[in-house]
């Protein structure tokens, strides 16, 4: 990537300032400055499977993708630059996995736009760090503090279950619905047929919900799931087997690791980077199933009805119907070599 996110200029202000150190970067890393930027030496943690596909090529096996940190992950680090997420309490298990691993005087920096609420980054690590604000720019806030006490972290603590037509799901923190069945999600599945057959790729899988819910009207149906969120793959797994659902579950950049043709994809397809919306993942998505489509294979997806995707599946198609919608959410259907146009 060529640009940097105002939270990286941000950064960039204060370039001097980690010449020396031994930094690890994790968080919301969504540009290339912990390839660029002057250190000692420096590590990138990241739960986002682009960015580490990113950030891979330049740095090796300093960048590591992953649900939790590890020691070694950690080792030699005495400075933390903490990229603030849009979403809390994905930055309270963040954090706290990357604090209990940094050894006592470590320093902190967290960065990130104010209206993510970076602001509570002070009274969030009040009990092992004194952090305050050192820079305001670019929208943004620059929080500085030194560890004081290691955080203990369990990941397990982190978990959390609600049941969804029957079925246990499970989610992490940073997964879409964390705490229940999204309407668009829910419009999605209500179009789906009880006798589903073939392979079934779902993509940006999330916590799983699509697929065994899938699975429970069609046990037929083979199972892959994808995403490029460490917390929703592992959240995927752990609602797989509170099921008993066979599935393979895998890290993809949309189709980036995907092989293969399938007979069914579907997704409910984010449209947000962060904090900015983006169209890329869902456009790329569209674009790019057809040639994972067997012919007559169908791409079913569910979207707000305000965004642009009837001309992007007839560009890529040449077709595409409207199964369900309400006033907010429209499940699109178009199929592989079909030809004609349905709407």
């Amino acid at each position: 990537m060529s640009a940097y996110t105002p939270a990286s200029e941000v950064i960039l202000r204060h370039s001097e300032e980690f010449e020396t150190r031994h930094v690890l970067f994790a968080g919301d890393l969504q540009d290339d400055l912990p390839s660029q930027l002057l250190t000692a030496s420096r590590k990138v943690h990241t739960q986002q499977y682009h960015h580490w596909q990113n950030l891979h090529p330049r740095m090796g096996d300093d960048a590591s993708f992953s649900l939790v940190a590890d020691t070694r992950m950690v080792s030699g680090c005495d400075t933390l630059v903490y990229y603030w997420p849009k979403n809390k309490p994905e930055a309270q298990f963040q954090l706290q996995n990357l604090l209990s691993l940094l050894p006592v005087g470590s320093d902190i920096f967290i960065i990130g736009e104010n209206r993510s609420g970076v602001r509570s980054a002070e009274a969030m690590l009040a009990p092992w760090a004194a952090v305050t604000k050192i820079d305001s720019a670019r929208r943004c806030g620059l929080y500085h503090g030194r560890l004081e006490k290691q955080p203990e972290f369990d990941a397990d603590r982190f978990i959390n279950h609600y049941q969804s037509n029957g079925l246990t799901i499970t989610t992490l923190p940073g997964v879409f619905s964390r705490d229940g069945l999204d309407a668009g999600s829910a419009l999605l599945l209500s179009t789906l047929s009880a006798h589903t057959k073939g392979k079934v790729l779902d993509v940006g899988c999330g916590a799983g919900v699509l697929s065994v819910t899938l699975a429970k009207h069609s046990p037929k149906a083979r199972l892959w799931l994808t995403d490029v969120n460490a917390a929703a793959l592992a959240a995927s797994k752990l609602t797989l087997a509170a099921n008993d659902v066979e599935g393979e579950v895998f890290a993809s950049n949309v189709f980036s690791d995907v092989t293969g043709r399938f007979d069914m994809i579907i997704s409910n397809p984010p449209f947000h980077e962060g904090l900015q919306t983006s169209l890329d993942a869902a456009n790329a998505l569209i674009r790019g199933a057809a040639r994972h489509l067997n012919t007559g294979g169908e791409l079913r997806i569910v979207a707000n009805a305000f965004l642009p995707y009837p001309q992007v599946l007839d560009e890529t198609f040449g077709n595409h119907e409207v199964l369900a919608q309400t006033g907010r959410f429209r499940v699109y259907r178009s199929v592989y070599g079909r030809g004609s146009r349905a709407k």
